[in-house]
């Protein structure tokens, strides 16, 4: 693995494919573990690429190497391990029969569970394969392999490696030291040759009781994953994870893109919602996979020939953000659903602040003010938002793109903008409205007759 990703830098290659805003951070991390033959493991909450860095670490290996035929543990034909190919290679010397081995069959993960046994792991006796080769069930070999040793030349990860029990992690200790493992007791040492990468939650790994001291004392380096740093890094994400390739291509205007994203930005802030859970980047790549079918489902049942994403849509997509949000105490109180529409208002506010900076749209808000209202829904044919939103005066206006569903579209986006803004008011029953405002309390703002009658002083 070292030589190869020295090989990956002196060639200026991409170390991890596909893996967007670790460049200046996590990267940089793992290379110097690398570099350093450390074991490793990836601190960070869910939806932080930490099960893809570590499947992306298996491109580090040679593509192939060779491997004594019928081993379970990817023996090296010139210096084997277990007895079976010792015996095979003293036998048959250079006629041994070998295989080669690709890096995807010497990458093994395993996601901990407390049920996970030792055995699982590092192997245990296997009487029925003892009876079968007539071999004792003292001989090494009746040993039947677990993962770890299956990894050997190889790379094996664990996932969540609070979750795996005490004794299990103790199990792991002379790996991680020594560079062997012990059979259920037997005295047979395998030196293997195996990187152990692991992934956990920061509250997990260090909460007490969850991880045994002497095995984080062994893990070699200890980088730390995280969202996205900025809106622009986590759009180009979401798009290159999303599904939005459809039968009727979709138009996604760059402002839905954004909308989109916005919403896991604010979530990550919101007092509502449990930051020790974290809000997975998966939200934003469903919200849009979702957004995108609602746009295609709408264009299917009326007929148009073109489809574009609409503000609409993602308010139809809540069911996309409500199941990847953990709510504290007051956001249970609100409920999931008032919650997740909050966040959309607030991700429309932001994005709209950012594409209209100074505009005002006074004659919009004028007709709205003089009595004038809309009504249109998400399911609606583009004709007949269209026609609706022609109604307000220089609204349709506002937009560049030639196409009449990317004008909709962009309409549409303006009034959920001055609604998040609090210019306009909405609701399901009525649409787009002049803004219900309440009149102050009169104790605030007395009537000024009044207190000029109680004034001791002479009037001019």
């Amino acid at each position: 693995m070292r030589e190869n990703l020295l090989q990956k830098l002196s060639r200026k290659e991409p170390i991890f494919a596909g893996i967007k805003g670790y460049d200046d951070t996590v990267t940089p991390q793992i290379v110097n573990a690398v570099l350093s033959r450390h074991n490793m493991i990836l601190l960070g909450l869910r939806g932080q690429a930490k099960s893809r860095i570590l499947r992306g670490l298996a491109e580090l290996l040679d593509e192939f190497v060779p491997a004594i035929a019928g081993c379970e543990i990817n023996d090296n034909p010139f210096v084997p391990i277990c007895r079976q190919c010792r015996n095979l290679v003293a036998e048959r010397g250079d006629e041994t029969p070998i295989v080669w081995r690709s890096r995807d069959e010497r990458y093994v993960e395993k996601l901990a569970t407390p049920d996970v046994t030792i055995a699982d792991m590092i192997g245990d006796i296997d009487p029925i394969k003892a009876a079968k080769g007539g071999h004792a069930l003292g001989s090494e070999m009746s040993i039947h392999y677990g993962l770890l040793p299956r990894a050997n030349r190889g790379i094996f990860a664990i996932n969540e490696l609070p979750d795996l029990a005490a004794k299990i992690q103790v199990g792991l200790f002379n790996i991680m030291q020594e560079g062997d493992v012990q059979i259920k007791g037997y005295p047979v040492r395998l030196p293997l040759d195996v990187v152990l990468v692991f992934s956990a939650n920061p509250e997990d790994y260090t909460a007490r009781g969850k991880i045994v001291t002497p095995l984080k004392d062994r893990i070699g380096s200890e980088v730390k994953t995280h969202y996205p740093a900025t809106l622009e890094i986590g759009v180009g994400i979401t798009e290159q994870e999303a599904w939005t390739a459809r039968n009727k291509p979709v138009h996604i205007p760059d402002f839905v893109k954004r909308i989109v994203e916005g919403i896991a930005f604010k979530a990550r802030t919101d007092q509502r919602i449990d930051k020790r859970s974290g809000v997975s980047q998966r939200l934003p790549i469903s919200c849009l996979e979702n957004v995108v079918s609602n746009a295609e489902r709408r264009a299917i049942l009326a007929g148009d020939s073109t489809a574009s994403a609409r503000v609409a849509d993602i308010y139809a997509a809540i069911p996309a953000i409500t199941g990847k949000i953990e709510l504290e105490y007051e956001g249970e109180l609100k409920g999931p659903e008032v919650v997740a529409r909050d966040l959309i208002k607030q991700s429309v506010l932001m994005t709209f602040r950012q594409a209209f900076p100074s505009m005002d749209f006074k004659r919009v808000i004028e007709f709205f003010e003089l009595g004038g209202s809309i009504r249109f829904s998400d399911a609606d044919p583009t004709t007949v938002v269209a026609g609706q939103l022609q109604r307000v005066p220089t609204l349709m206006d506002n937009s560049t793109d030639a196409s009449e569903v990317g004008r909709v579209a962009m309409a549409e986006f303006i009034l959920e903008g001055l609604y998040a803004s609090d210019k306009i008011g909405r609701s399901e029953e009525r649409g787009f409205v002049a803004i219900e405002r309440k009149a102050p309390p009169r104790e605030l703002y007395p009537d000024y007759t009044m207190e000029r009658s109680r004034s001791k002083k002479p009037l001019n």
